[in-house]
């Protein structure tokens, strides 16, 4: 039986559901893992150049991940509630981020600690195969995104962005959508401008 104080800790435990199919003692020992954390709008969850040492699922908000060069910020994704992410080579390597991740609304976050998961692998094959499909997932929707920032035109990944996170285009701003896409905001207002 699962039993935590907080509502994110269940929908946790459903998105492992959904690439596993873990026995009650491995779900129960999950669950006694998964913790709450709370960022405020504008407060960084990750910074750049520390170790990113959780796996987090987005229970309510809206984050970003990004890093910047000389010039500019680059937005690499957006996570939004029921999503469940990590800063991929950071985590697994544990080794100091490239990356930032950013609250863009206030956001509750369910959390789950390196050592633990690693921990949780060694004990239950159905967690191990979890993490693997987790990361498989996040290797391709990376490839993914760095293909199409390589390979599609701004007016092309605009309509994309749309398409796939329509919802979002509400909740963030302007400037964040044309980091996202690697433009700027002039070229973005032309580009919605176009009907």
């Amino acid at each position: 039986m699962i039993s935590n104080e907080f509502s994110g800790a269940s929908d946790f435990m459903n998105f492992v559901s959904l690439l596993s199919q873990p026995e009650s003692e491995a779900e129960n020992l999950l669950a006694s893992k998964l913790y709450e954390k709370k960022y405020r709008k504008g407060e960084l969850i990750l910074e750049t150049g520390t170790v990113c040492s959780r796996i987090y699922f987005i229970d309510s908000g809206l984050v970003k991940t990004f890093f910047y060069t000389d010039t500019r910020e680059f937005i690499m994704r957006f996570f939004p509630e029921g999503h469940m992410f990590t800063v991929l080579d950071s985590f697994t390597l544990q080794q100091p981020s490239a990356y930032s991740v950013l609250a863009l609304e206030d956001t509750a976050i369910t959390c789950l600690n390196y050592n633990d998961l690693e921990m949780l692998c060694r004990q239950y094959h159905s967690m191990e195969t979890f993490y693997r499909k987790l990361l498989s997932l996040a290797a391709v929707n990376m490839m993914d995104r760095i293909s199409g920032t390589l390979e599609e035109k701004a007016q092309i990944a605009y309509h994309k962005f749309l398409k796939e996170y329509g919802p979002l285009l509400q909740r963030i701003s302007l400037a964040d959508l044309a980091s996202y896409l690697g433009i700027t905001q002039v070229s973005l207002s032309r580009i919605r401008a176009v009907k």
